[in-house]
């Protein structure tokens, strides 16, 4: 891979960018790009930098790139350069193989609050790949290690700006909750959590119904925040929102995987019986 190449691919992930690199890795016959030829290509499908093959094959890479991309999968395909349909009546002739690797940004997970509970989600978020960022005004790198950022001069919030794919987690000790919640709702954050005991929860949202009701309405909010794992410690606490942040990133139900014994040997009578 030429430095170039290296370099655009460093620039389009520092800006967080949906993008895809695309490698021949075989070919044989007329082929005019050999094998370790590169190309970058972005999330419209378009070859923005690098060789792939030219007309016959880029249109074919470009596609299933777009195709891996939405998968979020990489994917190796072959390409038939003898078949008309992939030029303009006019075969290339030979073929190659590609791989495509889509680069997707991370998910950041936003952490407001310290604390023990804090400090957990904040390496089991790491652990799970997701980029995590505390906002507190005690913060500092030794107490978070696994934070990839820390904002401490935001009395207000106001940089607390999520995307529509991150995820916010609130457990600043009922200390401004209602405050960061608010900021929070107009993000349109994927998944909003309040770590808090019931009793609290109630009075938040209360809160939010008045000062954000279509807010509220068109939100993912969960508080008291997690799954029921009969969680006592910060760590289990911990363990257990980060649990329900992989179903909600998933698309899971969090239903235990379990086989159901008198089930499945039913379903085996009944096969059997057929």
């Amino acid at each position: 891979m030429n430095q170039s190449i290296q370099q655009l691919i460093q620039q389009l992930i520092d800006e967080r960018k949906h993008f895809i690199v695309a490698t021949v890795v075989g070919n044989h016959g007329s082929v005019s790009a050999k094998t370790g030829s590169k190309a970058v290509i972005n999330d419209k499908g378009e070859l923005i930098f690098g060789w792939i093959g030219g007309g016959c094959a880029e249109s074919e890479t470009c596609f299933q790139s777009l195709e891996a991309l939405n998968a979020r999968e990489t994917r190796v395909f072959d390409i038939d350069l003898d078949d008309e349909m992939l030029g303009v009546g006019m075969p290339c002739g030979g073929a190659m193989s590609v791989y495509v690797e889509p680069y997707i940004p991370k998910p950041k997970l936003w952490l407001i609050g310290h604390g023990e509970i804090v400090k957990s989600l904040s390496m089991l978020g790491n652990l799970v790949g997701l980029e995590v960022i505390i906002n507190d005004t005690t913060a500092s790198f030794e107490q978070y290690p696994d934070a990839s950022s820390i904002i401490n001069d935001d009395l207000n919030y106001s940089q607390l700006q999520p995307s529509n794919e991150d995820f916010v987690i609130i457990a600043t000790q009922h200390k401004g909750d209602h405050l960061s919640m608010t900021q929070a709702l107009k993000s349109g954050a994927k998944y909003i959590a309040l770590v808090a005991s019931k009793k609290r929860a109630k009075l938040v949202l209360e809160y939010l119904r008045e000062v954000s009701p279509e807010q509220l309405e068109n939100s993912y909010i969960s508080t008291p925040a997690g799954v029921d794992i009969g969680a006592k410690t910060p760590q289990e606490i911990a363990l257990s929102v980060i649990a329900e942040v992989v179903m909600h990133r998933r698309d899971a139900t969090g239903n235990l995987m379990k086989i159901d014994e008198k089930q499945h040997i039913a379903q085996i009578v009944s096969v059997a019986s057929k």
